[in-house]
């Protein structure tokens, strides 16, 4: 009687693992921020190297916008700070926005 109760309690208590919800950071393009701090920005803070992060930064510039990267929301939210800050002590309106990723 004791193993079987054990058992259904064990069984009940098996949790599913959820994968969190991950995010894409998509930065945005304006007139006034440097292609160079750009590409800085991204090698800095997402760990691009210089090649990609000079493909990204022309691809932002062309097409108005570009993906930096996919993270959990939490990471995805401090990058954006971290990015709009920094641009900010440097006098630039760059801007980047997240969006839920499928």
């Amino acid at each position: 009687m004791i193993k079987v109760l054990v058992k259904t309690i064990k069984t009940k208590l098996k949790l599913k693992k959820k994968r969190p919800n991950f995010y894409k950071i998509i930065m945005l393009n304006d007139d006034f921020t440097t292609m160079e701090f750009v590409v800085s920005v991204l090698k800095h803070y997402f760990n691009m190297d210089y090649y990609k992060a000079s493909k990204t930064m022309l691809k932002i510039h062309n097409e108005g916008s570009a993906v930096c990267g996919i993270y959990p929301k939490d990471v995805a939210e401090t990058k954006v700070i971290e990015v709009t800050k920094i641009a900010r002590v440097k006098g630039y309106p760059l801007r980047c926005i997240l969006k839920q990723s499928n």
